[in-house]
């Protein structure tokens, strides 16, 4: 909207650089530009306002697929008005001259206009596509239908009006259709996560069954070896005890041999010596049997009182004495 001030009863208009301003002064055109700044009295001065920017209009409206299936259709049409002078001839932009407000509702024209045609065209292109194709390739066949109808629209550049760009942001169907149609692909991906759980658990179970064998052939193994050890420590032990054994018998051979070596050197010394000894007596015995009984009865004597103990005095009386003598004396007067 264009800026207009008072200033000592007249008026002074500020547009905007997007906007086309036409000035009529009885009935003859005195500023027609965009971004103009003029007096005027505004008894005497006819003005309108073109805006000449790109405009966004977002529409959304409702048609029927050729499976009589209710979409909503989501789209934006971008467009700008290229020949002011046209538009405003066309349709009322004029502006109250002392506030700078539109008077009618152009942009609502053409709006209307814009929406009509492209739900025209929207309605002829799903009329005769089913539901899935819709979904699936609709946005494409309804932007390039509603771009080739806008551009063919005669009444479009009648009015000075340009198409820009036509967007198609969405053609969805009914809740409960949506949700029927997504159904199928939740479950084939509901089924294939669970087929990935269960391959996932399989997975798991192999491994764990190989982690098991693993073991048990390492116990097996282990056991194995446990018995081979047993075995080994067996024969060493047994050719231990062989070994010792054979050194026992070797010791005791020895032990023996030499038992019967002392033995015999004993015997032959215990011969020796009683030889020695039967010789020394038959010596002593052929000594004393060649010697006098006076002789022998003194060695007796001798011998004896060897052996008899020690006598510090000895008392005798005559009687004894006598008697004694007396026979120490008798053998030698039986001789």
């Amino acid at each position: 909207m264009a800026d207009i001030t008072r200033r000592f009863g007249r008026r002074h208009l500020r547009s905007a650089p997007t906007a086309h301003i036409r000035h009529h002064k009885r009935g003859k055109l005195t500023h027609d530009g965009a971004g103009l700044s003029f007096w005027y009295r505004s008894l005497s001065a006819a003005l309108s306002e073109v805006p000449v920017n790109d405009r966004e209009l977002a529409m959304a409206f409702h048609a029927r697929t050729a499976d009589f299936q209710d979409v909503t259709v989501q789209a934006t049409v971008t467009y700008r008005i290229s020949d002011p002078a046209e538009a405003a001839a066309r349709l009322d932009f004029s502006v109250d001259p002392d506030t700078g407000a539109w008077r009618g509702a152009p942009l609502e024209q053409i709006a209307t206009l814009l929406t009509e045609t492209a739900q025209q065209h929207t309605l002829d292109v799903l009329a005769r596509t089913p539901l899935a194709g819709a979904l699936v390739d609709g946005v494409a066949a309804v932007r390039e239908r509603v771009a080739a109808g806008l551009a063919a629209e005669p009444r479009l550049p009648a009015t000075g009006i340009d198409v820009v760009a036509v967007r198609v942001v969405a053609i969805r169907p009914e809740a409960e259709v949506e949700r029927a149609l997504r159904t199928p692909a939740r479950e084939q991906i509901q089924q294939e996560a669970d087929r990935a759980t269960y391959e996932r658990r399989a997975v798991a179970v192999e491994r764990e069954r190989t982690i098991a064998e693993n073991e048990l052939a390492s116990q097996i193994e282990l056991a194995r070896r446990e018995e081979q050890l047993v075995e080994q420590r067996g024969t060493n032990t047994r050719r231990e005890a062989e070994e010792s054994a054979a050194a026992d018998g070797v010791r005791a051979e020895a032990e023996a041999a030499r038992t019967v070596r002392l033995a015999g050197a004993e015997a032959e010394a215990a011969r020796q010596v009683g030889a020695a000894r039967a010789e020394a007596q038959a010596a002593w015995l052929r000594a004393h049997g060649e010697v006098e009984a006076a002789t022998l009865h003194a060695l007796a004597a001798t011998r004896l009182a060897e052996n008899l103990p020690h006598i510090d005095s000895l008392t005798l009386s005559p009687d004894v004495l006598t008697g004694l003598l007396s026979k120490l004396g008798r053998p030698e007067a039986g001789a």
